[in-house]
């Protein structure tokens, strides 16, 4: 952390009023939209909200009243989130102000022939459709099988880069390539729907058909366009390595040898519960679509912006205030939203100008926002939907989970907040004035407007199921609004609906792309030939192991959400560290961590390029900022890992001492990164105390007994120095 630069507001004893104005709902409630995001009006805007709050209902309907077969339902999710997905987010960015100029011939011609393969594609698979429906027959016309995937699948690629080529001008409506896309989407779900029964048997064996292979190309190319889109080239890159790893392997050296397979075994395999429908798929059709609604409603009777002005009340007026506002609001509001970037926009929008109104730096302030965001993933009892994935992965009971997740999650958010006081502390940060801050008392008068929460954290520890839960508090939400002036009616419900489904659409594509990973690794056994190779490197270390794995899960999670990237770490790195004799719940969230991290970790770190676009600070640096702030976190899972009663699995005498030393070590190390200890410290006090907090890895008598030693010698100095320089200033 550094020192506000020049130019920028610096820190003072008292702060205008006047240059604080406290708006929580207007930053809270409000979804910033996207650079290549459209903005419709009029007829298309209520036909599109429509079809958004028809897709959201489609799900609660299907996860409460009316369960469908598990591949139908997840295909349908699919086809649903990409098809709005195309619709929604365009090709490229809309420059404001675009002059609309007249399609050119090449544009038409590129357009003619990708509506002709696409149609014809739409047409062959409505023809499976209508003669089930119409004669009742569920044996296909010839025709229709032979010859309709070829032309879909060309369709869709000349679609493609048509938007790349021609890009829409206007962001008010539909461009006629993403329609394409959208019928694509379609097209190709809807042959893998009408031959599901079939393809649970066939796919990825000898008997698939040859349509199968082009309905799963197909597929695999929209949903590589639709993740480009919505959460940038990262994961399209990573995506796209393993899927070439799925060809190459006879032409590679060691342990990434493999036989290699046909494009019809491979693309029918991808698109099975091994791939594509695999868990990251279940957890978005289910658990992950389930909390984006719930946060969709919070947002949507002022709930959310609730919890940011109590978080004010309690915090805005101590020393570097805002900064410790993003730590508890960010936190709270980062366990429901499935991504850390977009906790990062929603909450940042109104912390970050805070912060740097009391002396942060922009870069400071948005690592600041990036690092409490990012550890609202970990922080129980949502966990931004990893706890559920995790169940999920490890047949571990979820509140096992969550329950073991807690005092991990203490820790992050401690050394965060300890960060940010030693900080304000050095450079004499003030808060912001209580008069300009909500008031608590009247705040806590709604303290109702928390039961939400409440009903879910109570409903989940009687054993309800995650979905029941989950629906009891998006229930709660809607019924404490009557109480306010917000009001959740007709109107507001279709609204909650439709914000919940466009929140959603990213996580389908990301999610979709994470299970193709996952199907390759499935595929071509490159885990189990991992897990190998780290009992290889166990064999001279275990500890090296661990940091192998770690390096692994943040390389593997770089540009990926939490969810996708937890899934993909899990598939590689789990079965290895298991088979080194750490326990599943250890190892699993030894990963989890990681995978969370890469949010915050150079070079790809996006929650601290969501931040740095707020605060109008370099990315870069404001990456390698945020890791310096959550460092922490890449030290407690060497933590639970040393000593499982972090995760509360001991008793409750090691539980304590265990937690005792965390503290410490974590507050040793804090103080080391900021270089302030009861005073300003020089650099071989700062190397001592990180190096008495590295110490305290591993609970122990005497690894306890050199941390204090530090802090209690470096404490006597500090007091020591503080009464020379006194004695100094006073004979002067």
């Amino acid at each position: 952390m550094t020192h506000p630069a020049r130019g920028e507001t610096p820190p003072s004893d008292t702060l205008a009023e006047s240059d604080i104005r406290i708006s929580a709902t207007a930053a809270v409630d409000e979804e910033p939209l996207a650079s290549n995001q459209r903005a419709f009006i009029g007829s298309r805007h209520y036909a599109f909200a429509a079809a958004c709050a028809a897709y959201t209902l489609f799900h609660l309907i299907v996860m409460n009243l009316y369960p469908l077969e598990s591949w139908t339902y997840r295909l349908i999710h699919l086809a649903g989130g990409l098809a709005l997905g195309f619709l929604l987010f365009g090709a490229h960015a809309v420059e404001p102000g675009t002059k609309v100029t007249p399609r050119s011939g090449a544009n038409f011609a590129l357009l003619g022939l990708a509506a002709a393969g696409v149609l014809f594609g739409l047409v062959g698979v409505g023809v499976l459709w209508g003669n089930w429906w119409v004669f009742g027959s569920a044996r296909p016309p010839a025709w229709a099988l032979a010859s309709f995937g070829l032309p879909l699948t060309l369709g869709t690629v000349l679609a493609v880069v048509h938007g790349w080529l021609f890009p829409a001008q206007r962001t008010d409506r539909f461009a006629p390539s993403d329609v394409l896309l959208a019928l694509a989407t379609v097209a190709a779900v809807g042959y893998l729907i009408f031959f599901v029964r079939a393809l649970q048997m066939r796919a990825g064996m000898p008997m698939a058909l040859p349509s199968d292979m082009w309905a799963a190309i197909t597929g695999v190319i929209l949903i590589f366009e639709a993740v480009r889109r919505m959460a940038g080239l990262a994961l399209v890159i990573i995506a796209g390595v393993f899927v070439a790893y799925a060809f190459a392997g006879p032409w590679l050296p060691g342990i990434l040898s493999h036989s290699g397979y046909t494009p019809k075994r491979f693309f029918t395999y991808i698109f099975t519960d091994n791939g594509v429908l695999s868990a990251p798929i279940a957890i978005s059709s289910t658990y992950i679509i389930l909390f984006v609604v719930f946060a969709a409603f919070l947002q949507t009777t002022r709930v959310g912006a609730y919890f940011v002005n109590v978080a004010f009340a309690m915090a805005g007026s101590k020393r570097g205030g805002p900064a410790k506002v993003a730590i508890f609001a960010s936190g709270l509001m980062g366990m429901i939203n499935g991504t850390s970037a977009g906790n990062v926009v929603a909450t940042g929008s109104l912390t970050i100008p805070l912060m740097k109104k009391v002396g942060y730096r922009g870069q400071t302030a948005a690592a600041v926002e990036a690092a409490a965001s990012s550890g609202g993933q970990i922080m129980p009892p949502i966990m931004g939907a990893g706890a559920f994935i995790m169940a999920e992965i490890t047949g571990i009971p979820y509140t096992e989970i969550v329950w073991a997740a807690l005092i991990p999650a203490i820790l992050y958010f401690a050394s965060i907040y300890f960060m940010v006081d030693l900080t304000a502390q050095k450079f004499r940060m003030v808060g912001l004035p209580k008069s300009a801050l909500p008031k608590l008392g009247a705040l806590m008068a709604q303290a109702y407007l928390f039961s939400p929460i409440v009903v879910l954290i109570v409903a989940l520890f009687m054993g309800y199921s995650v979905i029941r839960c989950g629906t009891l508090a998006m229930m709660t939400a809607a019924v404490v609004s009557w109480l306010t002036p917000h009001k959740m009616g007709p109107r507001q419900l279709l609204n909650a609906l439709d914000f919940g489904a466009r929140m959603t659409f990213q996580l389908v594509a990301v999610c979709a792309a994470a299970g193709i990973i996952v199907g390759v690794i499935a595929l071509t056994g490159i885990g189990t030939r991992f897990s190998a190779l780290l009992l290889g490197i166990a064999d001279q270390s275990q500890l090296l192991a661990l940091i192998f794995s770690m390096l692994v899960a943040v390389v593997l999670g770089m540009g990926m959400p939490t969810t996708a990237a937890y899934a993909v770490a899990a598939s590689v790195i789990a079965p290895g560290l298991i088979n080194l004799g750490i326990a599943p719940l250890t190892a699993h969230f030894f990963i989890f961590y990681f995978a969370v991290m890469s949010a915050i970790t150079p070079p790809v770190a996006l929650a601290a390029y969501a931040g740095a676009a707020l605060a109008q600070s370099d990315p870069m640096k404001t990456s390698v900022e945020a890791f310096r702030i959550g460092l922490a976190a890449f030290v407690v899972p060497y933590m639970f890992y040393f000593s499982d009663a972090l995760l509360l699995q001991g008793d409750l005498l090691e539980t304590a001492h265990v937690v005792g030393s965390a503290l410490l070590g974590i507050y040793l190390l804090s103080c080391g990164v900021i270089g302030w200890f009861f005073g300003t410290v020089g650099w071989p006090a700062r190397i001592l105390l990180i190096a008495g907090a590295l110490g305290m890895l591993k609970a122990g008598l005497v690894t306890d007994a050199i941390g204090l030693g530090i802090a209690a010698l470096l404490f006597l100095w500090q007091r020591r120095s503080a009464g020379s320089q006194a004695v100094a200033e006073s004979k002067g």
